[in-house]
């Protein structure tokens, strides 16, 4: 049975995968249980955004070329040799977002992983490589517009442990972990500080707070994602806001003494976060600057502001194009 996503409008579009060289239908797309990074997590990947913007009848693509740069690091670390380019690997992705015809927000994940059927052997530059790429609806990945967080018992891990700066599959348990614990205890995330104590970041997503003018967020030395999204906050809040932008050390304490806390991250957009550890933010609400982040942060990945328009790649889903 071939399977199909509802669109908004109430039609459907086969879905297909790329997968082995190929766009094939996604449920074809499946490996063997022999499979070497279904073992041992031999995989890296990225959490792309397509956002639907009805008015244009496009999807447009958040940072795209930046995710495929990353991922061509990661598969530098993890010897993952894999015969695409990151222009390649754009194109792929592009036409694989319009044969799908979603129209409506889409995730898209890529993953570059050891693909031979080979157990016992721990040996990555002995081991073949290959890519597939897989495109799914995807409305609020946090279920709230507004969080509230717990700090994990789980530390973040250290670089000298796993590789912190790129986003492979081993690493997320690390974030499932903490993520699980979070929720279970009735809270919407998990913020992790790292071995030393120091505020890391959430399960999936980087950490800002606003403290005495100054938004400040974790230096990667305490082994946060330096992620794409990230980076977006920070240039914008400099450029565009005028407000200064530090990366330091925070401790756990001052994150209870903020005048704002949110979290950014690709699935998460940018959420405010009105309590931890069962204690407000500030008055319990979202602050001005994380509200004006966030309103400029959703026009931008949106295609509605020119400015930033260079950062959207856009892609017409094959259900407008007919």
């Amino acid at each position: 049975m071939t399977n199909r996503t509802a669109s908004d409008n109430g039609s459907s579009q086969p879905q297909f995968a790329f997968f082995r060289g190929e766009v094939v239908p996604l449920e074809d797309a499946r490996v063997s249980v022999m499979t070497h990074a279904l073992h041992y997590g031999t995989a890296v990947f990225e959490g792309i955004r397509g956002n639907w913007n009805a008015e244009h009848e496009t999807t447009y693509i958040f940072r795209l070329r930046e995710h495929y740069e990353r991922l061509h690091l990661g598969c530098r670390m993890l010897m993952l040799d894999i015969p695409y380019s990151v222009d390649d690997l754009c194109n792929i992705t592009v036409d694989l977002v319009e044969r799908n015809g979603n129209r409506s927000d889409v995730y898209i994940r890529p993953l570059a992983y050891k693909s031979e059927e080979l157990v016992a052997n721990l040996k990555l530059h002995e081991i073949a490589s290959d890519f597939t790429l897989v495109v799914v609806p995807f409305g609020n990945y946090l279920g709230t517009e507004n969080l509230r967080c717990c700090t994990s018992s789980w530390r973040r891990m250290e670089d000298q442990v796993h590789p912190t700066q790129i986003k492979t599959s081993a690493n997320y348990l690390n974030s499932i972990l903490a993520k699980t614990e979070a929720v279970l205890g009735g809270f919407d995330e998990a913020i992790l500080l790292n071995q030393d104590g120091h505020v890391s970041e959430g399960s999936g997503e980087n950490i800002f707070m606003m403290r005495k003018g100054q938004l400040i967020t974790p230096v990667l030395e305490d082994n946060p994602l330096p992620g794409i999204t990230r980076e977006t906050v920070m240039e914008l809040a400099r450029e565009d806001l005028g407000i200064e932008v530090v990366e330091r050390r925070i401790d756990r304490s001052e994150l209870y003494l903020a005048d704002e806390i949110f979290l950014s991250g690709t699935a998460a957009h940018l959420t405010p976060v009105i309590s931890l550890d069962s204690r407000p933010i500030a008055d319990g609400n979202p602050g001005p600057v994380s509200t004006q982040l966030k309103r400029m942060y959703f026009d931008i990945v949106f295609g509605r502001n020119p400015k930033y328009l260079h950062w959207c790649t856009a892609a017409v889903p094959s259900a407008v194009a007919a």
